[in-house]
């Protein structure tokens, strides 16, 4: 996945590729250079091969630079030799390394424009409450970059067997004392209970397309909280897309990124056993699940990423490129918080007192 220029037609200055537009843009010139669009169906591949046969799955060179601070592994821009990281701030120098990687099947191209994720930005810090008073100078020094992140999809049947209890509940009457009037009386209530019943069986789920992130670099909450993807909407790969844009090269491997789809699957897995198992409450003792049919895709899915440093801890803001989704990470002034807190004991104790007073 080395990356490739694209020369204007009229010009030869290197295009990009326009979000939300299916063509390459001359920054200079402002041609339009269209983007052949493919037929194609995005295949889905066998995932027992991949592993077995990975060099027969498409894989390709991927020329990346590391970042030293949080690993991250990205191309930098033509003819540039110190750069930042995207993810961290962190300087870079163009040290670039080659590695073997599987070449992506498909992606989703730019669709939300750099004004609106930085006018997001922009909202996003005007709406923390208690930020240290220099965080929207330091923040806004940090730019906004475009950058295509690694992720796996996996599809699967599974078949599970689980062993457990049915809980039922019951109602009894139960008598117990009580003060009133200074008397003590006797009163009944109705107490629930429950009673557990053996139970067992096997459920059959299957699985589209579990998204699970290939990298490392941002911590996966974050990108958890910026679904949903519109995959659907998914191109065969094309290098053009990646025109202006950086990249980043997978971190997770195809073995380790089926191990945490299955943490994902699991949870599915046993709503579907708990319904299986009726009743008012259920238990589950063991479960055993089978993955069979599995296959993949590698892809890459569009972010704005806005990185900044403050007290020499990286924090990150993140647009959806795709559903202007954002998700970020923030500093808090302890100071102001100490300040709020004082402030409403001091309330709380001024309204006692005065209603103390009447």
């Amino acid at each position: 996945m080395s990356k490739r220029d694209f020369p204007c037609h009229s010009c030869g200055a290197n295009l990009e590729f326009t979000p939300g537009a299916q063509s390459l843009v001359c920054p200079y010139c402002g041609d339009d250079n269209a983007i052949p669009q493919s037929v194609d169906q995005v295949e889905e591949l066998d995932f027992e091969r991949g592993l077995a046969k990975g060099a027969d799955m498409g894989q390709v060179e991927q020329l990346a630079t590391r970042c030293g601070s949080c690993g991250a592994q990205v191309t930098l821009q033509d003819n540039v030799t110190a750069d930042r990281c995207p993810f961290c701030d962190n300087p870079i120098v163009a040290q670039a390394e080659v590695t073997r990687v599987i070449q992506p099947k498909a992606l989703l191209p730019f669709l939300v424009e750099k004004k609106v994720a930085e006018q997001a930005f922009e909202k996003w810090l005007s709406g923390l409450w208690f930020a240290p008073s220099d965080l929207k100078r330091r923040a806004r020094a940090g730019s906004i970059d475009g950058v295509y992140i690694p992720f796996w999809t996996y599809d699967c049947a599974t078949e599970s067997a689980y062993s457990g209890e049915r809980g039922e509940y019951y109602y009894v009457t139960e008598t117990y004392t009580a003060q009133e009037n200074g008397q003590t009386v006797t009163k009944t209530r109705e107490v629930r209970r429950t009673r557990w019943y053996h139970a067992s069986g096997v459920v059959w789920v299957p699985f589209d397309d579990v998204l699970i992130v290939a990298s490392r670099a941002l911590p996966r909450p974050l990108f958890d909280a910026l679904a949903p993807w519109d995959l659907q909407a998914l191109v065969p790969y094309d290098d053009r897309y990646l025109a202006g844009f950086r990249s980043e090269c997978y971190q997770v491997d195809l073995a380790g990124g089926f191990e945490v789809a299955k943490q994902v699957m699991d949870g599915q897995i046993r709503t579907e056993v708990r319904r299986d198992i009726g009743g008012d409450e259920q238990r589950i003792h063991a479960l055993r699940t089978r993955h069979y049919n599995i296959t993949f895709k590698h892809i890459l899915l569009p972010l704005w990423i806005s990185a900044y440093r403050y007290g020499d801890k990286p924090f990150r803001f993140l647009v959806n490129a795709r559903t202007g989704e954002v998700q970020g990470e923030r500093p808090w002034s302890w100071v102001k918080i100490t300040f709020a807190v004082l402030a409403a004991i001091l309330v709380i104790t001024v309204l006692v007192l005065l209603f103390k007073d009447k």
